[in-house]
């Protein structure tokens, strides 16, 4: 009965593209091999994740890095993905060209921001080429380390998990971020479009068991709540985002005493799947960690880039940390003496 009344609303929302190249059948086919079991729980024991793939050592939401990552040893790739204008599902964190790492089909720098990944067809997007850094931008000085890979383009979440299966890797994980923003509502696709897309190339794959969603916008993840409830959701925060109910799914933060109560409430009663709060780590307490926990939340800090920072976070007890950095932080649990993941594969 779950498996049905969850893959019913994606087969009745899911882009139309996609139905047409699989056929009803063959997509309702995936779908439900995609659903056959319920999600994973996130891996135990501490969580290693790379932000955008690791952007301080590779170029940022490319394949280059997320191999890279995978070559050094994390447990979770984490993501950021939006929708082209013919529906695909693509990895960036800017829902419009950054001219901190874009250069056009000439390799010119792309003078000021570009259009909106929205607003351009998939073949338009990977026109571009983010393989690099702009060394005229202030952007790219804290990644002074990372290294180029000129040729890299935008790309689809597809192709990401077709590179996973082709390596034959099983245990690395998937956080992908829905990049939303209540107030703009123009330079992406709304949340409905977005989240559909998205669990429609997660199911196509067959990798519903490794991914966890998250995001700032905690309307995306009542979305999932209701089309994917197995999956465990991230709760995403920074001071910011609490200051304003759009983000927050219309609850307003003052009304709680604590940010773990509010999230606890914004995921209300989520079964068996796991709820995760993911706060800007400067943000974060002791007190928050215990108490976040005690309700029965992980808790995963973004993005920890300072060694002294990650220190003091295992210290504190998170369940896991995003950073830039995965070879720093590798370090730190080696110090700490927490078990490593695996590399390579």
């Amino acid at each position: 009965m779950e498996t049905v009344t969850m893959v019913r609303p994606l087969l009745d929302g899911a882009r139309r593209p996609l139905a047409n190249r699989c056929g009803p059948l063959l997509l309702a086919a995936a779908l439900l091999a995609g659903c056959a079991a319920p999600g994973a729980d996130p891996v135990r024991g501490f969580d290693l994740q790379a932000h955008r793939g690791g952007r301080g050592l590779a170029p940022e939401n490319t394949l280059a890095a997320f191999a890279n990552a995978i070559d050094l040893g994390v447990t979770t790739l984490e993501l950021d993905i939006g929708l082209t204008a013919d529906n695909v599902v693509v990895i960036s964190h800017d829902t419009a060209l950054n001219p901190d790492h874009t250069r056009d089909a000439s390799g010119a720098w792309l003078p000021a921001t570009g259009a909106t990944i929205r607003s351009m067809t998939l073949a338009q997007v990977q026109s571009y080429d983010v393989g690099r850094l702009n060394p005229a931008s202030n952007y790219g000085k804290p990644f002074a380390g990372q290294q180029p890979r000129d040729g890299e383009r935008i790309p689809t979440l597809a192709a990401l998990f077709a590179m996973v299966k082709a390596r034959g890797n099983e245990q690395v994980r998937f956080n992908i971020e829905t990049k939303l923003d209540p107030g703009k509502p123009d330079e992406t696709a709304a949340p409905e479009p977005m989240v559909r897309a998205l669990l429609a190339e997660i199911y196509k794959a067959g990798m519903a068991r490794r991914v966890t969603l998250q995001s700032f916008d905690w309307r995306a993840l009542a979305l999932v709540g209701q089309l994917a409830p197995q999956l465990p959701r991230a709760y995403l925060t920074t001071a910011r985002t609490l200051r304003d109910s759009r983000w927050t799914q219309g609850l307003n933060a003052g009304d709680f005493a604590s940010t773990p109560l509010l999230v606890k409430a914004a995921a209300g009663n989520a079964g068996k799947a796991p709820v995760i709060w993911s706060p800007a780590f400067a943000d974060l307490t002791p007190a928050q960690v215990q108490q976040a926990q005690a309700l029965g939340m992980t808790v995963l800090p973004w993005t920890v880039n300072q060694r002294a920072d990650m220190l003091r976070l295992l210290d504190m007890g998170v369940d896991g940390v995003i950073t830039d950095f995965p070879d720093v932080l590798r370090d730190a649990m080696r110090e700490r003496g927490r078990p490593l993941p695996r590399a390579g594969a």
